[in-house]
């Protein structure tokens, strides 16, 4: 019993000391003139405007971003007609949905990424395999497990509602004949979608799949201006100054400070998780492993090659960008240490 005293007395010290060193911080304790740079690199207010989205001509159109904002919440653009983008992308929640794994239609393999912010990033999903906002609006639509929709489905509710029709048509002009369309057609749904897409003449194929991209480009320009506000902690960056030292005490508290120090400092989270979104938009490999139902994920490996053989790439047909303005899918990294790496 003594004995069992005296460990538990030693684990008290040594908690005590790690809280003294560690959360006890004095609030006024200074921050050298390299912290300071480096925290104020944080905050919100250093963000650059968002770069254009080469690939997507109508990204920073009005009237792009508004037939997006509704398609966004369009119900009927799911098999159940029950399924929308803000299923998951709840704005209320951050445009995430706060559960472990997503459900759309049926539950998926992974949990649910933010959408705030997301546009100044040069890859999607995490693992890669999206080099446009664009053009992974268009995935979930014929996921099986999200929208399970097709690409003719879709040109059908365009073309059948006028208000979509009319929005439609003033930004990229007539869409394909519904008549000429079959039910419901994709190359990538069921034998039944796949079987009836190859009814379709290529050409044909070609308008209903430039309409589909047409339709992830207008959800991207609405995608586009969801931007994070500032927070406490973007206020105490821009308030600190390498000419005074005194440090601001009243929009931190004293244990906020401290786990800033370590955040910056001995942890070194900032190494991965810099810049006014904190985050390097790079793949690593942290040694998490998967699900215990699910082999583990190739990672970022296997999401560049996904990258470069999607049809609705910076490089593809249906991108309004040139070969030479594809920089990041044409040099992107491929090797074998990105196995396992995640955004």
């Amino acid at each position: 019993m003594m004995k069992k005293m005296l460990i538990a007395i030693a684990l008290l010290l040594i908690a005590s000391v790690f809280v003294w060193n560690y959360i006890a911080l004095p609030v006024s304790r200074d921050w050298n003139a390299d912290e300071i740079a480096l925290i104020k690199s944080m905050s919100l207010t250093r963000l650059p405007a968002l770069s254009p989205d080469l690939s997507n001509q109508v990204g920073d159109n009005e009237n792009a971003a508004e037939l997006g904002y509704h398609l966004f919440f369009e119900k009927r653009m799911s098999s159940t007609a029950n399924v929308s983008c803000a299923t998951c992308h709840q704005p209320q929640k951050m445009f995430t949905d706060g559960l472990a794994i997503a459900i759309g239609k049926a539950a998926g393999t992974r949990n649910t990424p933010s959408l705030v912010g997301i546009a100044h990033s040069p890859w999607f999903y995490w693992d890669g395999r999206k080099d446009s906002q664009w053009a992974q609006a268009l995935a979930p639509i014929e996921s099986a497990h999200e929208h399970d929709f097709s690409r003719t489905e879709v040109v059908k509710l365009l073309a059948q509602d006028d208000e979509y029709r009319t929005a439609y048509q003033s930004i990229f002009g007539a869409l394909p004949d519904p008549s000429l369309l079959p039910d419901s057609a994709s190359p990538l749904g069921s034998e039944q979608q796949q079987a009836a897409w190859l009814q379709l003449e290529p050409n044909l194929q070609a308008e209903v799949s430039r309409a589909f991209s047409n339709v992830g480009k207008v959800l991207a320009a609405y995608q586009r201006k969801l931007n994070p506000g500032t927070s406490r902690f973007d206020t105490y960056a821009d308030s600190l100054s390498a000419e005074t030292d005194v440090t601001p005490t009243s929009v931190l508290n004293g244990t906020e400070i401290a786990g800033l120090r370590l955040f910056i400092g001995k942890g070194q989270c900032v190494s991965c998780h810099n810049g006014p979104l904190l985050t390097n938009n790079e793949f690593h490999n942290t040694g998490v492993l998967s699900a215990a139902e699910q082999l583990p994920s190739m990672g970022r490996y296997d999401g560049i090659r996904s990258a470069r053989l999607d049809p609705f790439n910076c490089l593809g047909e249906f991108s309004d960008a040139s070969t030479e303005q594809c920089l990041e899918l044409r040099y992107a990294r491929d090797t074998n240490d990105l196995v396992g790496a995640h955004k």
